[in-house]
């Protein structure tokens, strides 16, 4: 028993390291053949590197265990129960809480307003900037929700994602000419940041367990495309939240 753990454990860990290869291909090039210089504090790259390796180990293993399996249950009950208005307000309440918590949003949306502040776009004192980084997370939370709203009753009705993305892009474009400089920058950037460690895992799991418990569904072209939604819609309401904050 041991000995399968332990035979486990390197596997897995022998792929999160396969994973990471090519950046280490890349960081060691360039420092052998362009930069020609040692790595600087070589010993503490060295055990960052295996405490990054050790980490996405869990990480993976922490989704395939417990968040993949939750996400796709809890769509097949809630599918089960055979109540819209529950499962619309699991979707929004999921979407709203997983990106609240975004580590990336939360560090981008401090970031915007450290910037914002030293520009003079808003007050430079610590109220001004956490009403400004909460606003902007709030913002590009309530847009998730809405997005995986949305694309649960894509999956509902069997309506062609594509009609959506390309509807939602064009208005992305018409939008940003009426946007104000400063805000474009940061709403293209949210749709990058809000798709990140916690919120990919749940939708994905959400959207391929509805697909799979709902009859003519298919998880493979059903299942998936939330992600899109969720990339998508933070870019149209940041930009909104600009207008309404800088005009």
């Amino acid at each position: 028993m041991l000995f399968k753990t332990v035979k486990y454990i390197l596997g897995k860990l022998k792929a999160a390291f396969t994973d990471l290869v090519p950046v280490i291909l890349v960081i060691g090039f360039f420092q052998v053949a362009v930069l020609r210089q040692p790595l600087p504090d070589f010993g503490d790259v060295v055990l960052g590197s295996i405490l990054v390796v050790v980490g996405l180990m869990l990480f993976v293993e922490g989704l395939e265990m417990g968040l993949f399996p939750i996400g796709e249950a809890m769509a097949d009950a809630l599918t089960r129960k055979g109540s819209l208005f529950w499962l619309l307000v699991f979707a929004f309440g999921l979407g709203f809480s997983t990106t609240v918590a975004e580590p990336a949003l939360i560090a981008v949306a401090d970031e915007a307003a450290r910037i914002a502040a030293s520009g003079s776009f808003i007050g430079s004192d610590e109220a001004a900037k956490s009403s400004y980084s909460l606003g902007l997370r709030m913002t590009v939370a309530f847009s998730v929700g809405f997005a995986i709203l949305i694309g649960v009753l894509r999956i509902l009705k069997g309506w062609p994602i594509y009609y959506l993305i390309i509807g939602g892009y064009i208005f992305v474009i018409i939008i940003t000419l009426f946007a104000p400089d400063e805000i474009i920058g940061i709403a293209y950037d949210v749709g990058g940041v809000t798709t990140s460690t916690i919120t990919v895992p749940l939708v994905t799991a959400l959207g391929v367990g509805l697909a799979s418990t709902i009859r003519g569904r298919s998880p493979l072209t059903d299942g998936f495309g939330l992600i899109a939604f969720a990339s998508l819609t933070p870019m149209i309401f940041v930009m909104l939240y600009g207008i309404f904050i800088f005009n």
